[in-house]
């Protein structure tokens, strides 16, 4: 079973219509015992990481989360939700993040429009994500910030005039910039490829 955070900043409507669609078993939650019981994990997100963050921390459920993920159990951040996986934001002021993955957030800075809102292609790196995935795939972002200095663990890259960091993994943790549940057939490949880890 997939539990999907539920803490009050997410798209839960689209994401477990998608989950739904390819057969998942999933449960919308913000029960501690749910999450433990779960076989794997999203945290979706929209909007401000500051509010979020606040949001998030006032469930109780981040100390389940920083204990099921150090179990072993796989984890999946989207938009905001990856965002959170990092060291810091600096959106609007400097925030500490989950410090699941090292990195920071950070405004795009690019000649192009910000946000982006609209389909990218990914250049990937071979990982059990995108088991149903192909280098050039495209994907669809709505962001105005971004993570950086998160090297190694970066496993897709998109192309804004400015690299884009598009997707995340360490360890049972991942983490998508962009909205799989928003990608058509390419990110309901990504979720599918997810629910059978």
């Amino acid at each position: 079973m997939i539990a999907v955070i539920d803490y009050g900043v997410g798209n839960l409507f689209s994401l477990t219509a998608s989950l739904n669609y390819i057969g998942a078993d999933v449960t919308v939650t913000a029960d501690k015992d749910v999450l433990k019981a779960a076989d794997k994990m999203i945290l979706p997100g929209v909007g401000a990481f500051r509010d979020a963050r606040e949001k998030l921390f006032a469930t109780g459920l981040v100390d389940t989360l920083y204990e099921q993920v150090e179990a072993g159990k796989p984890l999946l951040g989207i938009c905001l939700g990856m965002q959170m996986l990092f060291d810091k934001s600096y959106e609007y002021g400097e925030w500490d993040g989950l410090g699941l993955i090292p990195g920071k957030v950070r405004y795009i800075e690019t000649d192009l429009k910000v946000p982006q809102i609209g389909w990218n292609s990914i250049s990937i790196k071979e990982d059990p994500l995108f088991k149903y995935t192909k280098d050039g795939d495209f994907v669809y972002y709505v962001h105005s910030y971004c993570a950086t200095e998160c090297g190694q663990d970066t496993i897709a890259v998109s192309d804004y005039h400015v690299p884009i960091t598009g997707a995340v993994h360490k360890g049972n943790v991942w983490g998508t910039q962009f909205h799989p549940e928003k990608s058509g057939n390419v990110g309901l490949g990504m979720l599918r490829a997810f629910n059978e880890l």
